[in-house]
Parts: structure tokens; sequence; C-alpha cells
């Protein structure tokens, strides 16, 4: 067996890192929420402009506390 481990710890291990690799790729992706739209007519070079989503939609006025 590759590494010189027995079959079971080998299996866990490799689910172990399908599972951390998904749940990364499933938190970069809720962060930055890509915007999955095809537009008609694409951009020109140099017209495209990217955003954070995520980020945009979480700013908000910071509140005056009167006191």
């Amino acid at each position: 067996m590759p590494a010189g481990v027995s079959w079971p710890t080998y299996l866990k291990m490799l689910a172990a890192s399908l599972l951390a690799m998904c749940a990364g790729a499933q938190a970069v992706h809720r962060f930055y929420r890509p915007d999955l739209t095809i537009p008609e007519i694409p951009p020109k070079p140099g017209e495209l402009r990217t955003e954070l989503l995520g980020l945009k939609e979480k700013k908000h006025e910071p509140q005056v506390s009167q006191q």
C-alpha cells in the first residue's frame, strides 16, 4: 500500500481529504458568491468588472449612537 499504511487507514485519510476539499470549496463558493449568469453580448476587453457580491451584501451603514 502507498506510504506503508494499511488499506483501512489509507481509505480513512482519502475520505477525510475529500470531505475537507469539498467543504473548503463550498465555503469559498459561499464567500465569493460568483455571478453565474451568462450575458447575451460578451463584454469587450477591459470592460469586465468583478465584485465580491458576498461582501457587498454584508456592508451596511455604521450606526452612530446618540447619547
